[in-house]
């Protein structure tokens, strides 16, 4: 069975866990499961470290909770968010919401939302319903997309997140650099640019696992957005 102790994120969990057992904010595992979304077994294995909790547990880990994302990530040694989990009598307080929403500054994609991201990244409302958090010293519209797949192994593994800036059409872009490319489906790769006439017409979209997935191209009228790669959240550090 795999051990998914070396995991921060699964590490600081367990500590979350302790702790909201300690202020009477949940009854037991069979209680977090059901804000989770999941079930008590589920709970248990990571727990056990015998799997990793996914991006849409911790989404409602931070909603339910207003459990710092940068405490999980291992950025930061504050476990609640500023105000909540640390009254006198054991009760969450609540907060002004302006100020949090000014301090979560990163979008936070999910696997399960990427699909929509294609199509809506331009809606407001769409963008507003997704989970935020923040990260010391990263200013600024920044979003984080959860990698799924193995395409840009070792650089970047299946359940990854990857923090990027959006570029502005118009703006240079570095070749055999890593960005997140939105045509009609999102992609992390690295890009070379195509030229005719001293006009970039095309891009050419690689995968650092390039034994398994092959380069390809991509008009840039496809082309909807591009996001260059700033950093990446992995289960043990920021890197």
């Amino acid at each position: 069975m795999a051990d998914f102790s070396n995991n921060i994120v699964n590490q600081r969990f367990r500590l979350v866990y302790s702790a909201l057992e300690r202020l009477n904010l949940i009854k037991g595992k069979s209680d977090i499961a059901a804000h989770l979304g999941t079930y008590n077994h589920v709970v248990n294995s990571i727990l056990k470290a015998q799997r990793n909790i996914t991006v849409e547990q911790l989404n409602k880990l931070f909603e339910v909770f207003h459990i710092n994302a940068n405490y999980l990530f291992g950025l930061s040694e504050e476990m609640f968010m500023e105000g909540y989990g640390q009254s006198g009598d054991l009760q969450i307080r609540s907060i002004n919401e302006k100020m949090m929403t000014g301090r979560r500054n990163i979008v936070l994609v999910p696997d399960k939302a990427i699909a929509g991201y294609a199509t809506q990244h331009q809606d407001k409302e769409y963008l507003e319903n997704l989970q935020k958090f923040s990260i010391p010293g990263m200013d600024g519209n920044l979003v984080a997309f959860e990698i799924s797949g193995d395409s840009m192994m070792p650089n970047i593994t299946n359940g990854d997140l990857v923090v990027c800036e959006p570029v502005e059409r118009g703006d240079p872009l570095r070749d055999n650099h890593i960005y997140i490319v939105v045509t009609d489906v999102v992609v992390a790769k690295r890009i070379q640019q195509i030229r005719e006439d001293n006009h970039v017409t095309s891009l050419n979209l690689i995968s650092d696992n390039s034994m398994v997935f092959k380069p390809y191209q991509v008009n840039v009228d496809e082309v909807q957005q591009i996001l260059r790669v700033k950093c990446r959240l992995t289960t043990s550090a920021i890197a």
